[in-house]
């Protein structure tokens, strides 16, 4: 005897969910430390010394190539602002991601008072990899990441005036903007974001972070 039309379509609807819970959806799972697959090009560092914490590093061109996040890399995007920098950057992070295949989910934070609550739901959210796009978020950041140097955090087209080891920016003459009273640079230019400089933005700051070269300023 068939069982009821019914009683199949719960049976299905809980097998989905059960591979879905199983697929590595769920953070909250163990979850392997992540490694870099791949390696950093010449001329990214100086292999015969470490960068000094707040040190600005200027790697050649492309030196990132070779670096990649592991699959399924757990990454929370962190956005503020409608401005068109912000926007080219959120368009480079989610492209990077599809291309490797990372784990991405995005808060976009809707006002100023939103920003330190919104901070505090990627922690809890358990990524390997928190990144931040808009200048908004700069002054808030540099609030909270100081109380927890457990995370890592990705600053892209901004940095911080004094990250702590745990928060790495990556720059470039027309971004620069630094928050805490600093403002934007004098040479702030919008039309510097363009695709190709967001692009590798994200992928010299991830290269960087997975090899362990944090609390510093990538500059472009």
């Amino acid at each position: 005897m068939r069982p009821p039309l019914r009683a199949v379509a719960i049976l299905a609807a809980t097998a989905a969910l059960v591979a879905a819970c199983d697929s590595g959806d769920d953070w909250s799972q163990p979850h392997p430390a992540p490694s870099a697959v791949g390696t950093l090009g010449p001329g990214f560092v100086d292999p015969s010394t470490t960068p000094a914490p707040e040190a600005t590093i200027t790697p050649r061109p492309g030196s990132w190539a070779g670096v990649h996040p592991p699959k399924d890399y757990r990454v929370v995007l962190l956005t503020a602002g409608a401005d068109d920098p912000t926007k080219a950057l959120v368009t480079a992070v989610r492209e990077w991601a599809d291309d490797e295949n990372a784990d991405l989910r995005t808060i976009t934070v809707g006002n100023a008072h939103d920003a330190v609550p919104s901070i505090a739901k990627a922690m809890e959210m358990n990524p390997d990899l928190i990144v931040s796009a808009g200048g908004d978020l700069i002054d808030p950041l540099a609030l909270v990441t100081p109380n927890h140097l457990d995370e890592k955090f990705l600053v892209v087209g901004a940095e911080l005036a004094e990250p702590t080891h745990n928060v790495t920016s990556v720059d470039w003459e027309g971004a620069s903007f630094r928050g805490e009273g600093l403002g934007m640079s004098s040479t702030y230019d919008p039309t510097s974001f363009t695709a190709e400089r967001c692009a590798a933005a994200i992928r010299a700051g991830v290269a960087a972070v997975l090899n362990a070269l944090t609390g510093i300023v990538v500059w472009l």
